[in-house]
């Protein structure tokens, strides 16, 4: 599967968090993708794999035709913020042609709130339907992680031993509340959580 494919799926499942509930995660609905991506990680063949209390997964992929190598972590988030809806996400691939974006009669992607959105005219583009967030901070992050663990163990390129730390409530400031990061073990970690190409 590719990560176009991973992300439309991601997306589907609610993953909003909330900062009233003071629990953690805030809440339970994270859970949900966080066992999709634990049987994903499963069929992949990563070891170790776990979700803690707080709805953390973690898994860990062996090293590979390589000894000493630092031990990576790759690190994205489950939630996706509470300030707009976050349910019922209905994605969709539309080519860009320059100017403002209609997502429905109401709702367009502008120059003012999405700057750089000129930049790619002529590409596509995964929007709305413009009544929800879309998710992609930072489900997009998590199918680039997936797609690139498939794309290493479908390779024959030595590699070190690599984690995989997907976290709950990012959105609300706790992305790590319950992560135990010294148990994690890694030399380096890297969050996979947009930017510019």
């Amino acid at each position: 599967m590719n990560a176009i494919d991973r992300f439309l799926h991601y997306v589907t499942y609610y993953t909003t968090s909330d900062d009233s509930t003071g629990t953690s995660p805030s809440t339970e609905r994270q859970k949900d993708l966080g066992r999709r991506l634990m049987e994903e990680l499963t069929e992949l063949g990563l070891r170790d794999i776990r979700m803690d209390s707080a709805g953390n997964v973690i898994a860990t992929l062996p090293a590979s035709g390589t000894e000493h190598a630092p031990v990576l972590a790759l690190i994205a988030h489950m939630d996706t913020a509470p300030d707009a809806p976050g349910e019922h996400v209905k994605p969709r691939v539309v080519r860009y042609t320059g100017g403002d974006l209609s997502l429905n009669e109401s709702v367009s992607l502008t120059e003012a709130l999405c700057p750089g959105l000129s930049d790619h005219v002529g590409e596509d583009l995964i929007v709305t339907d413009g009544t929800t967030l879309l998710g992609a901070d930072d489900k997009a992050g998590i199918a680039e992680i997936m797609t690139a663990l498939e794309v290493l163990l479908g390779s024959d390129q030595p590699h070190g031993e690599v984690r995989v730390v997907f976290t709950t409530d990012e959105e609300i400031g706790c992305g790590v509340d319950g992560l135990d990061v010294a148990q994690l073990a890694c030399d380096y970690g890297y969050t996979v959580d947009g930017g510019p190409v």
